[in-house]
């Protein structure tokens, strides 16, 4: 394998992206890229990198910002949790290290939701650390030239893989290195049709010698998808001959926390409206007021990773305005600020068809 860096940097050499991340060792920009680029495709995240570093082009005024700013910028992106967690460790650097980030790879994993690949990614590229990075394109690529059949998301799998990745790191450039390499899994070794007869490193590589390059990477079965189902109501009223509308934050540690919905009653089935007005939740959240409904959408579907999400939204109109807001969280807005919260991906699905507020007057 001696030939393997001077073969893999000379072919990042000549066949890497453009990408602004890649000529900077600020570890701001680098995090910042790195944290969005998790379970998202680099064309769909460059836009948002860019909006991130126009709105926010540092460490403290990305930690000054308000949560809700936040998570409306990273709305479409989904695993919210990231947003959140790149809120609160702005704010943790800015309070802890003066808004300088640590340049030790021991002490960026202390910081909130920063593990060991982003690290590794920010200590090797910004500081030039000797630091491996893992992720699924470097799983792709060392699991097919090595032959290794230890299932990528087993126990083992970090063990197995870091010590390999370790043992080949290129230590004089470790962050030309590492990002070489994960560029080769996105753009050569692909998961689909690798273009395997014209790969610089196929020579070295055991899965192609035995004709089983798209048995690799090996992966255990997923976890089954359990099913959710959603009834959301829209209860608006009409203030001063302005509709407005009922919203909530989630709260509970739970799917899309922080972000906002329409007040929610969970069933085991998908319940006619019939019965949804018959339940316990509805006759505490309306009580005696009177209400038409209004418009019943249909069916949405959305997948999480282990969840599969049954919705649907239900228009109500009522007489006056809900006496048990308070208990129930929520908050009433007007037309025009609708859009300033950020809603899950499901319900921006449902506003986009609907027409967001025109579905109440249509």
């Amino acid at each position: 394998m001696d030939s393997f860096h001077p073969i893999l940097l000379q072919w990042y050499r000549d066949n890497r992206r453009q990408l602004p991340w890649r000529d900077t060792t600020d570890p701001y920009l680098i995090w910042l890229s790195e944290v969005i680029l998790q379970q998202t495709r680099v064309n769909q995240g460059l836009s948002y990198y860019h909006r991130f570093v126009t709105t926010w082009p540092d460490i403290r005024s990305l930690a000054v910002a308000h949560e809700d700013e936040v998570l409306k910028m990273w709305q479409g992106l989904g695993y919210y949790s990231r947003a959140r967690n790149l809120h609160q460790a702005a704010r943790e650097i800015l309070v802890r290290y003066d808004g300088v980030f640590p340049s030790s790879f021991e002490e960026l994993k202390q910081i909130k939701g920063i593990g060991n690949y982003t690290a590794a990614a920010i200590a090797s590229i910004a500081f030039g650390l000797p630091e491996a990075v893992i992720d699924g394109n470097v799983y792709r690529v060392l699991s097919r030239i090595f032959s290794i059949d230890t299932p990528i998301n087993s126990k083992h799998a970090k063990h197995v893989f870091g010590q390999l990745a370790s043992q080949l790191l290129y230590s004089y450039d470790p962050g030309t290195y590492n990002q070489a390499i994960m560029e080769f899994g996105a753009l050569q070794c692909t998961p689909k049709n690798p273009d395997c007869p014209n790969c610089p490193l196929n020579n070295q590589c055991m899965a192609f010698a035995r004709n089983k390059v798209l048995d690799f990477p090996v992966k255990l079965p997923k976890k089954p998808v359990s099913d959710r189902f959603f009834n959301y109501l829209i209860p608006f009223v009409s203030d001063n001959h302005i509709n407005k509308v009922y919203i909530r934050k989630r709260t509970e540690n739970d799917i899309w926390k922080g972000l906002y919905e329409f007040p929610l009653i969970e069933s085991s089935n998908n319940p006619e409206f019939e019965q949804i007005i018959q339940s316990e939740q509805w006759y505490r959240m309306i009580a005696e007021n009177n209400y038409v409904l209004h418009n019943q959408s249909r069916l949405y579907k959305h997948r999480l990773t282990h969840r599969l999400i049954h919705a649907r939204f239900f228009i109500v109109k009522l007489a006056k305005k809900l006496d048990s807001a308070d208990e129930f969280a929520l908050s009433l807005i007007g037309q025009n600020d609708l859009g300033k919260y950020a809603f899950p991906r499901l319900i921006d699905r449902y506003l986009e068809e609907s027409g967001g507020f025109e579905m109440l007057t249509s």
